[in-house]
């Protein structure tokens, strides 16, 4: 039995028929740090109200069709202009809620720490208006974790929270006479002036003292310097001044935060393609685990689908052949991609079949990702290539037809119309009968956006990962070759001719078919690539930084 929260979902039925707000820390940045009880209130919102800069964290775990009021910050100067149509987000809350609906009010980091999320909790309470608090991680605590600064040590160091924002003469003398961690919550341009308040609060000038920007993200970047450098150090650095002075950091100041700590835990900046933009030339449903296992690594992974899929232009043949399988026709059925799984699952679906209709037919499989599709399907392969994951690998392990053993001699292949024959003509070579039937058609997909197609060949993207003669054809003819500096990544040898054959240079070649050992080696390469700029002393950059005028147009 799975445990439950002890806040219920749907609402309880003291809440039924009135309006109910959920309070909910967004976390930093990480859309991985929400919690499962986050999750949960955001799957049953009516509407949902986000301080922009964590919508993109959340809205993916709303329903379909959820309300998203824009916020407005209603200023001084607004308020005195009396313009009407701005909106504040007590105001959003409460005339949601008024209205029996159920919001969900997200903030960055944890609602317990931010000032307007308590003055609208009051602002319910006072209406009789029920809501509920969902933790989320603490900015000032998540960030310093992503960065690799422990706040305390087994000694129990003394931690102090400050908001440069609204602290005063009184809470840096207080900080400033302590020996223990500091963390403050500021921006870019701010950091010095709050490194000065320190020292002239009485902690030293050499000081330890690191500053971490985009905190758990990929843009994540952290400097180490003292209170009485870090100046020098974002003047040397060319950090400042910048028109993104303004955006939120965390500093934090003691010596937990010594740089030589910061070498040996700084876990999630030093992942080997920390931060690379990863073109992923595939269809989103076929690139959504190879995605995931690019941001494992650190990347930023961008799908372009290359080819787009479309039924035959004469469903007949795919029809009788599915009635076939019904009626017994067949003693095997062979996928060779995810798609070729999905066609023949649309048309049981089609005809209110499901998966028990497979029972009595042996299954076979190549690849490790269509063979997943099919036990999503519900159905476990009988064949799976022990080697080669590839038409001739399945051959090799694919039994002779045997007339003592087999009471049937055909085997169903629905497959892409540009499928080779390698597999036909191997079966029917075993003494095997094929109905060799177009379960699909693939076509060249639409051009990607213009600034997608600029990135891809002005060097924007860092790496490129091909799993196909096709995909390599296709990217090219639809969106442009690929920059110089970008990382080529091919899934085999007749990929990586295509690839040079069209005047690109491959820096990656995966050891075996597979495009997650493809995502592997690229990490490898990433990894060994970011060893000898430490070795020698240089700054670890992404191959994008290598192109003229990138360092030039970077952003912090």
């Amino acid at each position: 039995m799975n445990p439950t929260s002890p806040t219920t979902s749907p609402l309880s039925p003291a809440f039924a028929g009135h309006g109910h707000v959920t309070f909910l820390g967004a976390g930093p940045g990480d859309p991985g740090l929400l919690t499962l009880r986050a999750v949960e209130a955001l799957a049953g919102a009516d509407v949902l109200i986000a301080e922009p800069e964590v919508l993109e964290v959340v809205r993916g775990h709303a329903r379909a069709g959820v309300s998203t009021p824009e916020l407005t910050v209603v200023d001084e100067a607004s308020t005195t202009a009396g313009v009407p149509v701005l909106r504040d987000a007590a105001n959003l809350v409460m005339e949601a809620a008024r209205g029996g609906r159920r919001v969900v009010r997200a903030v960055t980091g944890d609602p317990g720490l931010d000032g307007n999320a308590g003055a609208e909790m009051l602002a319910c309470a006072a209406e009789g208006i029920p809501f509920e608090v969902v933790p989320g991680v603490a900015t000032a605590v998540g960030v310093p974790a992503y960065a690799g600064v422990p706040l305390r040590d087994a000694q129990g160091t003394d931690v102090r929270f400050v908001d440069a924002r609204t602290a005063d003469e009184r809470c840096w003398a207080e900080v400033g006479a302590s020996d223990g961690t500091v963390v403050v919550s500021t921006s870019l341009d701010s950091v010095a002036a709050a490194a000065g308040e320190l020292v002239a609060a009485g902690r030293k000038p050499d000081t330890p003292l690191t500053v971490t920007i985009a905190g758990t993200t990929t843009r994540q970047r952290t400097w180490n310097a003292t209170l009485g450098t870090i100046a020098q150090v974002f003047k040397q650095g060319k950090v400042l001044p910048s028109p993104e002075g303004h955006r939120p950091v965390i500093a934090v100041v003691g010596e937990r935060s010594a740089p030589a700590q910061r070498d040996q835990l700084a876990w999630f900046e030093s992942k080997p393609l920390f931060g690379w933009r990863v073109l992923v030339p595939r269809t989103k449903e076929q690139a959504a685990s190879l995605s995931d296992q690019l941001r494992s690594y650190g990347a930023v992974p961008h799908e372009v689908p290359t080819i787009a899929v479309e039924p035959p232009r004469t469903p007949q043949q795919m029809e009788r052949a599915v009635k076939g399988l019904v009626t017994g026709r067949y003693e095997w059925i062979a996928f060779t991609s995810v798609n070729a799984v999905k066609a023949v699952r649309e048309k049981f679906e089609e005809y209110g079949l499901d998966a028990r209709a497979f029972a009595g037919i042996k299954v076979a499989a190549v690849g490790e990702q269509t063979a997943a599709a099919l036990v999503d399907f519900g159905v476990k392969p009988d064949l799976v290539p022990s080697g080669e994951q590839s038409a001739a690998g399945l051959l090799e392990d694919w039994p002779p037809y045997d007339p003592v053993f087999d009471p049937i001699d055909r085997v169903f292949l629905p497959r892409a119309d540009i499928a080779t024959e390698t597999l036909v003509a191997g079966l029917i070579e075993l003494g095997w009968e094929v109905d060799d039937v177009t379960a699909y058609r693939t076509v060249r997909a639409s051009p990607p956006p213009a600034d997608t197609r600029e990135a891809i060949k002005g060097g924007g993207f860092d790496a490129v990962l091909f799993t196909s003669s096709s995909t390599v054809r296709n990217l090219v003819g639809i969106a442009g070759k690929p920059h110089n500096v970008t990382v080529i990544a091919c899934i085999g040898p007749a990929t990586a001719k295509t690839a040079e054959e069209h005047g690109l240079r491959v820096d990656v070649l995966s050891p075996e078919p597979s495009v997650h050992k493809l995502a592997e080696a690229l990490a490898d390469f990433g990894l060994r690539r970011r060893e000898s700029a430490l070795e020698a002393g240089d700054p670890v950059t992404r191959p994008s930084e290598r192109r003229p005028g990138a360092r030039r147009r970077r952003t912090t």
